[in-house]
């Protein structure tokens, strides 16, 4: 037994061997384990140092992507305006830099919460932020999101428009930020420190913080794309949370029918120039040539209010009675293009051609050029579609361009000299001016009506209703200049144009000031003329405007005037559509007066407060939200509106009107012709 147990014993040299074997492999051991350990703590903390870094990754992005849109505008930030954007890279990079750390946690339900949140804002802020400049040269910003609600058929009726785009737009944000929550996640792996917490903790703070922080987002937009995007959508909400019961409504896309090829009827060969204006009351200029005065020692202006383009066109053919049938800007454009009433259905106004529509269809080239902000109420969504040519909007004439004002009216007069002799005769086109907005565009070194305040005080109104004609007379010049040259052009002698305004303005007349307000005259009486050079009308057509001189005229009629100058009125193929039209052609003899609607509440529009009526020639029924009973005025033996007739005097308009709208704007809480909409629109 001792022997055998000797024979299995290993030698002493060999037993020393491998004990020696044992120890080494467990120093070699060891030293890997800790080699591995150093070589952790060297990636911990290069993680430490290069993750915080990483972290400010999204804000570097957002940045180089700014620059490389308007890097020439960020060029000309000084003072405030620096101070402003980087007071918004400070934010942006708390906001993606804590929710990126909080993606990038190892473990744990709300990673993934985290990660959701980064992944879609980055999307919608970046990507939408994108899309948005490409349409506007400008970022959406809060004035975007209130006066182009309704958000949810804006947002769905643009991705149905351009849609394509859209996603070209949204995808490399996605894509990127997705990319940076699964670096993230190798990259820093925040541990279970006491700061790490804080920071997961901070992140939904800094998430909602962002929705309503105020940043520079309007001319000059100083703040980061993000930061404006955010603020934007906060002071959308909040908006929203304060109308629970009522909806905006604006214009929307258009789904015009395809109109078959006509032709023309055979006349005086004429293109037609369509000058639009906006907020110029008919006292603020003047549809006929006035008589000079004699004043001793002054110098005689017939017209002072607009004396240039009482100059340029000086045999025009006045229409001294034209109203809007409206005083809304959206809802006059869609009267005066599609020959509808204002109280027609929103699927109606969206749906009928409008007069781009029918100049296509008898093979006339057309433009539309405006000075008007198209992010302002849906704009684009309802012009974007038109047949034409020739096309622009306020951000295409100065990417600066206010959402009020739009872009100078010099520019667009400019810039329509720059193509109307490339449009293909005959033409139909429209030159839309609009900074005779408020908050009106004043030359303050050319500025003739005086004392003048933009100061709304009502003891400051004539001073404020100055700066208001100041306006006007700063457009004059653009507008005269304009005439002037399409008539000295190749094209004059063959170019009819028509002038009117969208709506007047008020000034306190009734109480009320600027529009939306009321059916008054203040707000509906507009300027209206002719300008026809010598063989463009025929002798008939020339006597029917000369006897509408001083009829009551509408916005109703100026469709199917325009339709008459392009020799479609009576075409076979459109009588489905003319039938639609309650107005006459001007250009034919009157066939009397009809009662028509007059509104600021449709589907097309939502109103501030109610306000509607009826006219039929120089009898007007009127009310406003505080009315319950109707008043009737005669404008044209009271222009100023001061003597209520009663509503007997209106004849049958009480009951029209009753039947239309459900009685009085007081008395009634949903107008009939909107009762399929889901609300009752409250913001101007």
């Amino acid at each position: 037994m001792l022997r055998s147990k000797a024979l299995n014993d290993p030698p002493p040299v060999e037993a020393d061997a491998a004990s020696r074997s044992s120890r080494g492999f467990a120093r070699d051991l060891g030293a890997d384990r800790a080699a591995a350990r150093a070589r952790l703590r060297a990636v911990a903390r290069v993680r430490r140092r290069y993750g915080r870094l990483f972290l400010a990754l999204p804000l570097l992005l957002i940045v180089v992507a700014d620059v490389l849109l308007r890097g020439d505008r960020l060029l000309d930030l000084g003072g405030k305006h620096i101070a402003s954007y980087l007071g918004a890279m400070l934010e942006s990079a708390a906001l993606w830099g804590l929710l990126l750390f909080a993606a990038s946690s190892r473990r744990g339900a709300s990673r993934w919460i985290a990660a959701l949140l980064f992944v879609a804002l980055a999307t919608l802020s970046l990507g939408g932020q994108l899309y948005f400049h490409r349409q506007y040269a400008t970022y959406l910003n809060l004035d975007a999101t209130l006066f182009g609600t309704s958000l949810s058929s804006s947002l769905f009726g643009q991705l149905r428009a351009d849609g394509e785009n859209f996603f070209r737009s949204v995808l490399p944000p996605l894509l990127l930020a997705i990319a940076l929550v699964w670096l993230g996640r190798r990259i820093v792996r925040p541990g279970r420190t006491a700061w790490a917490r804080a920071a997961r903790l901070a992140a939904p703070a800094v998430v909602v913080a962002a929705f309503v922080l105020p940043c520079s987002y309007r001319t000059v937009q100083a703040s980061t794309p993000d930061v404006i995007y955010f603020h934007a959508i906060g002071g959308l909400l909040k908006e929203l949370a304060g109308v629970q019961t009522t909806a905006q409504v604006r214009p929307g896309l258009r789904t015009p029918p395809s109109l078959p090829p006509v032709t023309p009827k055979q006349g005086p060969q004429r293109n037609v120039l369509f000058i639009l204006t906006e907020s110029v009351r008919a006292d603020a200029t003047c549809s006929a040539r006035a008589p000079l005065p004699v004043n001793a020692g002054e110098t005689p202006v017939a017209c002072p209010g607009t004396p240039r383009i009482d100059a340029a066109v000086p045999d025009r053919l006045p229409l001294t009675q034209m109203r809007s049938n409206a005083s809304t800007t959206a809802i006059g454009l869609a009267v005066l293009w599609s020959g509808l009433q204002p109280v027609a259905t929103r699927e109606a106004l969206h749906t009928a051609p409008l007069v781009f529509d029918y100049a296509h269809a008898a093979g006339f080239d057309s433009a539309y050029w405006t000075s008007h902000h198209m992010m302002f109420a849906n704009s684009r969504l309802y012009v974007q579609d038109l047949p034409v040519s020739h096309q622009c909007g306020a951000t295409e004439l100065d990417p600066l361009a206010d959402i009020d004002l739009g872009a100078d009216d010099r520019l667009l007069s400019a810039h329509v000299q720059s193509e109307v002799l490339s449009l293909r005769e005959p033409f139909l086109a429209v030159a839309h001016f609009g900074n005779t907005h408020v908050p009106y565009l004043v030359d303050p070194e050319d500025a003739p009506f005086q004392p003048a305040l933009e100061s709304k005080a009502p003891d400051d109104n004539e001073a404020y209703r100055n700066f208001y004609r100041n306006a006007v007379y700063r457009q004059d010049a653009a507008i005269a200049e304009l005439i002037r040259f399409i008539r000295s052009s190749p094209v004059g002698e063959r170019t009819v144009i028509v002038f009117t305004s969208d709506h007047g303005e008020a000034f306190r007349e009734h109480g009320q000031l600027g529009h939306t307000g009321s059916i008054l005259d203040e707000e509906i009486r507009v300027p209206g003329w002719v300008d026809a050079p010598p063989g463009t009308l025929t002798a008939e057509e020339e006597g029917a405007l000369r006897a509408a001189r001083d009829e009551p005229v509408f916005h109703t009629d100026v469709a199917p005037t325009l339709l008459d100058l392009m020799g479609l009125w009576e075409e076979p193929a459109l009588a489905g559509y003319r039938a639609a039209m309650v107005g006459h052609s001007l250009l034919r003899p009157s066939p009397g007066p009809a009662a028509l609607a007059l509104t600021n509440c449709t589907g097309i529009w939502g109103c501030a407060f109610k306000n509607w009526g009826m006219m039929r020639g120089n009898m007007k029924l009127e009310s406003r939200a505080w009315d319950t009973a109707w008043h009737c005025y005669d404008v044209l033996a009271d222009p100023r509106e001061q003597r209520d007739l009663g509503p007997a005097a209106c004849g049958d308009l009480p009951r029209l009107a009753d039947a239309l709208y459900g009685g009085p704007a007081g008395s009634v809480d949903v107008p009939a012709h909107l009762r399929d909409l889901a609300a009752v629109p409250r913001h101007d």
